[in-house]
């Protein structure tokens, strides 16, 4: 499972983040997962509920904001929001598309005291 060393890195990037704007406490964190990011919505849950205790953000809220699949169509030109992982555009049938959103996952916010 990935999702572990991907908390362990979003743990010390929020360590950093605190240290760097002398924040002594992560009271929440938002992350956006996009859905062909490979990233187990769950399993993250999970793994930063585990890891969290004992360090900066032990007691935070973790928000978990899912990105579906945004693609632009390199033939009709319309960008469309999809309800499957396929990157076909639903106004044209075409295959001519561009992933635009929904291939990453990022760290948005963070509250700090």
């Amino acid at each position: 499972m990935h999702e572990y060393s991907i908390v362990q890195s979003l743990l010390e990037s929020c360590e950093e983040h605190a240290a760097a704007n002398e924040a002594t406490k992560v009271k929440k964190v938002i992350v956006k997962i996009g859905a062909l990011s490979g990233v187990e919505v769950d399993l993250l849950q999970t793994a930063f509920d585990t890891f969290k205790e004992k360090t900066i953000c032990d007691g935070c809220d973790f928000i978990i904001n899912y990105q579906k699949v945004v693609i632009s169509c390199g033939e009709c030109g319309e960008e469309s929001t999809l309800e499957k992982n396929e990157v076909v555009c639903p106004k044209c049938e075409s295959y001519s598309t561009k992933v635009i959103d929904g291939e990453d996952m990022y760290l948005m916010s963070l509250e700090m005291e």
